[in-house]
């Protein structure tokens, strides 16, 4: 396909880390990789982060911080640089939850006459209080005039499509496609070596990826050790990830008694990667993911530990469920359940040897550069459909200004 220019708008970019801002990053990086002019502008959410830099072939434009509303911020350069760039590109592909989504998708379509890509990664559901259901309900609203206006809704799973209050409203509209997993193969050895320093007694390992967050559900895991551990004796729970100063968080600090209770089964690692993390998958008798609501949408870190030959537990949410039911590699439990947790955890600990499948078996199924190309033929159809559209709407695309290829860094600009 011809080169076209992609810009993605999300909260959040690298060094950040979430399902989300990993989803992004993978995608551009694979996408300016391919060919593909990609930028991304996000929140400058760390004020020591250069407001732009090329990192690994994307331009990455970040907007100044006003203030932080929970897990969002108020940035109020973001459309003003939104305005600029989505005029330099062929296609805006936004990423939700974005709290400038609706009037960033009025602009591209109306006045820019570009056309819109949603990714909804996940419905936003915040802890109880008046404050944060305003945020939530401003959000939908907003939201629903980015879906009014989107050429195409992209989603991770039908099954989230199907259930998400936001989602379903635009399923004439929806796309699925699997989210982009690249995970190394684990080195020889390594997992029995992080093993060894993880459960030095002969323990099992159940491990947890990702960030402590509250729709995690790790309340549920830490409640259901006392029937695991008397059913296959003593285990240890390895949690890979951020856990404190989790933006927007305080969930860590409110997990503190059940912490204490259970400390000398538990062992937090921090955020891996690599190499690091690769081991520590295979380290693991199972992965368990114990989410609780819908901003949990698929688990990416699921697919990852399959490719690392470790079975997983995961709740039985729309999205969520998907890699286990697809695979057939693990187990789904009933949400906020510890009884029933337990019992798919003792099912897997018990029958590993059942649940494993070949990793090419997964990586085929979960397949990076078909999600690239996905993306790639999606922003070639609603181009063209806009074009078909209204052909006189817009300048011929070769009269619009070009960003070189690759994109060389600009005044104060800085590559990594």
């Amino acid at each position: 396909m011809a080169a076209m220019r992609i810009l993605h708008a999300l909260t959040y970019y690298h060094p950040h880390l979430s399902g989300l801002t990993i989803y992004v990053e993978r995608l551009a990086e694979t996408l300016a990789a391919r060919g593909q002019t990609v930028t991304v502008l996000a929140s400058q959410h760390d004020p020591t982060l250069p407001r732009s830099e090329v990192r690994n072939g994307v331009r990455v434009v970040r907007a100044p911080v006003l203030l932080r509303l929970h897990k969002g911020v108020v940035a109020p350069a973001f459309t003003a640089l939104a305005w600029r760039l989505m005029r330099e590109h062929d296609v805006l592909n936004l990423h939700l939850p974005l709290l400038e989504a609706g009037w960033l998708a009025l602009l591209a379509r109306r006045f820019a006459r570009r056309p819109v890509v949603l990714t909804y990664h996940c419905d936003l559901r915040l802890p109880p209080g008046p404050a944060n259901r305003a945020i939530e309900r401003t959000l939908m609203l907003l939201h629903r005039l980015a879906g009014h206006l989107a050429n195409r809704v992209v989603t991770y799973t039908r099954d989230y499509a199907e259930h998400s209050p936001f989602v379903s409203r635009y399923l004439h509209k929806v796309e699925t496609v699997y989210p982009p997993v690249v995970v190394e193969p684990p080195a020889p050895g390594a997992g029995a070596a992080r093993r060894a320093t993880l459960a030095p007694h002969g323990e099992r390992v159940i491990g947890f990826a990702g960030r402590v967050a509250t729709e995690k559900g790790i309340e549920h895991l830490l409640m259901a050790l006392p029937a695991i551990e008397a059913a296959v004796g003593p285990v240890r729970v390895a949690f890979a990830g951020p856990y404190e100063g989790v933006v927007g968080e305080r969930y860590y600090e409110q997990l503190g008694p059940l912490i204490e209770r259970y400390r000398d089964r538990l062992v937090f690692l921090g955020a891996l990667h690599g190499a690091e993390l690769s081991a520590f998958y295979a380290a693991c008798d199972c992965l368990v993911l114990p989410s609780v609501n819908s901003t949990e949408s698929f688990g990416l870190v699921q697919v990852e530990a399959m490719l690392c030959g470790t079975p997983v537990v995961a709740s039985a949410l729309p999205g969520v469920r998907q890699p286990v039911l697809v695979t057939g590699m693990g187990e789904v439990a009933p949400v906020a359940d510890p009884v029933g947790l337990a019992a798919a955890i003792i099912r897997v600990l018990k029958e590993r040897e059942r649940y494993l499948r070949p990793r090419a078996e997964i990586a085929a199924r979960f397949d990076l550069q078909a999600t690239a190309a996905f993306y790639e033929r999606l922003y070639q159809t609603v181009q063209a459909e806009m074009a078909a559209a209204a052909p006189c709407a817009s300048a011929p695309p070769d009269s619009r200004p070009r960003l070189p290829s690759p994109t060389p860094p600009a005044a104060g600009e800085r590559r990594t």
